[in-house]
């Protein structure tokens, strides 16, 4: 669904109900937890989340989409006893959602940030949402260090609240941030090596993306007094849903519209990513791989015609249908995991909802 755009049917307006309330609930603690931190560091956080411009001035630009926070406050309600959500434009409460699992979904959300300015630095991406990222404003050492310090609140947040889950959740999370390292150093070696397979590929993906919307779905079921078999089984849901989310990431990452990505056209071709489609295309044995292989053995960041030449060599391979085919496959095995986790089909609807929200966005 496009920024903006009107949701139109009952999962969408669920879907997009349960991201702005998420927002609406964890953003407050969010700030707390940036306004607790040393001057220096808050204020590079702050102009990151979208709250203000580089001079310290307010802003009101883009937060991001809350999907993992979503993901924590929607796994909890199934097992709170609470009445299902409204999935009608009337939703207006996330009620039954106790304050300590708000705080867990927003350390969550601060986990995902601190990832997102390391990603930027490692990657050396100059724009995400839509404005220069932090790295490229403040510089690479206060980018990364600012991101540590998220990391840090994040589990600070988890150790002082004093939920019965909170120590299963921290626990959860730490190994999560491990997991999540472990996807970035493949992704990052992979693009120093000339063959990847798929295989590969997607295991990277399940620890780089997959992790961490697993790790919240199963942190909002504990905290909503889920069992460890429930909690696993919704891990699994949040994982298939993260590798579903990184396919069509990858897809967005070639063909893309910039107005509505804040990213340049074909970005992930222009620095010769080995991204999910290219590597299916480039294991397709076809003539069009043999050409996409080509362009890819130039060592230098393409120009724009040859990302463009790139794109068409990925499609005429196949890679696009692949990765679509790929991701509804993800989806069909999220959904399968969830009705274990969650056996009352109206209680997952919300949870259903927002996967559905994922395999359609364009951004």
């Amino acid at each position: 669904m496009s920024p903006g755009a009107v949701p139109v049917t009952a999962e969408e307006r669920t879907a997009a109900n349960l991201l702005a309330l998420a927002r609406v609930e964890v953003d407050p603690i969010l700030r707390a937890v940036v306004e607790s931190m040393p001057e220096s560091m808050s204020r590079i956080a702050a102009y990151h989340f979208g709250w203000q411009e580089a001079d310290g001035s307010a802003a009101s630009a883009d937060a991001g989409k809350a999907i993992r926070p979503a993901l924590v406050l929607a796994a909890a309600r199934p097992y709170t006893g609470a009445v299902p959500l409204t999935t009608g434009p009337a939703a207006t409460s996330l009620g039954g959602i106790a304050q300590s699992t708000t705080r867990a979904a927003a350390a969550v959300e601060l986990v995902h940030n601190f990832t997102l300015l390391h990603d930027d630095v490692i990657d050396r991406d100059e724009i995400r949402r839509h404005r220069l990222t932090a790295w490229k404003v403040f510089g690479t050492t206060e980018a990364i260090l600012v991101g540590d310090a998220l990391h840090s609140v994040a589990l600070r947040t988890l150790a002082e609240d004093t939920h019965p889950a909170a120590r299963a959740a921290m626990r959860r999370l730490t190994h999560c941030v491990v997991e999540l390292c472990d996807g970035q150093q493949a992704d990052c070696a992979f693009e120093q090596r000339t063959r990847v397979t798929l295989a590969e590929c997607l295991a990277m993906a399940e620890a780089k993306t997959g992790a961490l919307l697993g790790c919240a779905c199963a942190i909002g079921a504990l905290y909503g007094g889920a069992n460890e078999a429930e909690a696993q089984a919704m891990d699994a849901f949040g994982r298939q849903i993260g590798v579903a989310f990184q396919l069509i990431d990858d897809l967005i990452g070639i063909w893309g519209d910039p107005g509505v990505t804040g990213k340049p056209a074909g970005s992930d071709l222009l620095i010769r990513k080995k991204s999910l489609p290219v590597v299916s295309a480039l294991e397709s044995g076809t003539t069009a791989g043999a050409d996409l292989a080509e362009i890819y053995a130039l060592q230098r960041p393409l120009t724009g015609a040859e990302a463009r030449r790139a794109a068409e060599a990925v499609d005429r391979a196949g890679g696009r249908d692949w990765a679509q085919s790929a991701a509804r496959e993800r989806m069909n095995a999220a959904i399968e995991h969830l009705t274990v986790a969650v056996p009352d089909t109206i209680s997952a609807q919300p949870l259903l909802a927002l996967a559905q929200m994922v395999a359609r966005r364009n951004r």
